[in-house]
């Protein structure tokens, strides 16, 4: 198993270099396959031996060859983080389908975080391509079933509705957005009812931990709005590796 772990994990390096390239450009409703990778100061094409991931932003000291622009840490971050999330899949799940169908959540759970930290935005046509593919990959995932997905999606985007709605009732504000609802729904319909619960436990957790953390270190910026997206995400992810787990000691506890 060490094989396909060190060799998922230099895979994974290269598709967060692709992530990149989403993250960059689906905002900007641009293509993610042409033109080729470039610098966004210059427009200087890179060249290969300047595209390998984490590496050469290492080599370069943080900068684009040609113009000396500054690169941001967001691309070594993305791909080392990718490159640990698709060895942590195929690990848990092995060299299957299953981990295939996984990732494609935790891909997308990646480039929609890091759209929603910049832009405060969650894109629709990522979201529902997202949730297409989970309805209809589960009919090959054991285990699991399209039933399950279906009503996984319809739970989890109707939990971040209601939120949404009950609290702009009692306080005539919006609280969080309509795609966080989008991304529930695609992850009840990778994960299924149960580890919606789960994620939303733990993406609160962590969001009012950070919360709190960023309140402290701004002071007098409290107002300013935080995107619940990457929480969300983080809870997904939690779910996806420890749901499981969690959910057979809790409900045995139970004596369910």
């Amino acid at each position: 198993m060490i094989l396909p772990c060190f060799l998922s994990f230099v895979l994974g390096l290269f598709i967060g270099s692709f992530l990149n390239v989403c993250i960059y450009r689906i905002p900007k409703e641009k293509s993610v396959i042409w033109p080729p990778s470039h610098c966004p100061a210059c427009g200087e094409r890179i060249k290969p031996y300047d595209n390998i991931p984490v590496l050469s932003y290492f080599f370069l000291k943080g900068k684009c060859r040609n113009c000396g622009e500054r690169i941001s840490w967001q691309y070594p971050t993305v791909e080392l983080l990718t490159g640990i999330l698709t060895t942590a899949t195929v690990c848990k799940f092995g060299v299957s389908f299953s981990s295939l169908y996984y990732l494609l959540l935790v891909y997308y759970l990646i480039v929609v975080s890091f759209i929603d930290l910049k832009t405060m935005e969650v894109p629709v046509r990522l979201s529902y391509g997202a949730l297409l593919s989970g309805l209809l990959l589960s009919f090959f995932v054991p285990n699991y079933s399209f039933k399950e997905a279906v009503f996984g999606a319809s739970f989890g985007a109707g939990v971040i509705l209601f939120i949404i709605e009950t609290y702009y009732v009692f306080t005539g504000k919006e609280g969080m957005g309509y795609g966080d609802a989008n991304i529930m729904a695609v992850v009840g319909a990778f994960l299924g009812w149960k580890k919606v619960l789960l994620t939303l436990f733990f993406a609160s957790l962590v969001g009012a931990a950070t919360g709190i953390i960023l309140i402290l270190l701004r002071r007098g910026e409290r107002e300013k709005p935080i995107p619940f997206g990457p929480f969300i995400a983080a809870g997904a992810l939690l779910s996806l590796y420890f749901g499981v787990r969690l959910i057979n000691w809790y409900l045995g506890g139970l004596g369910l």
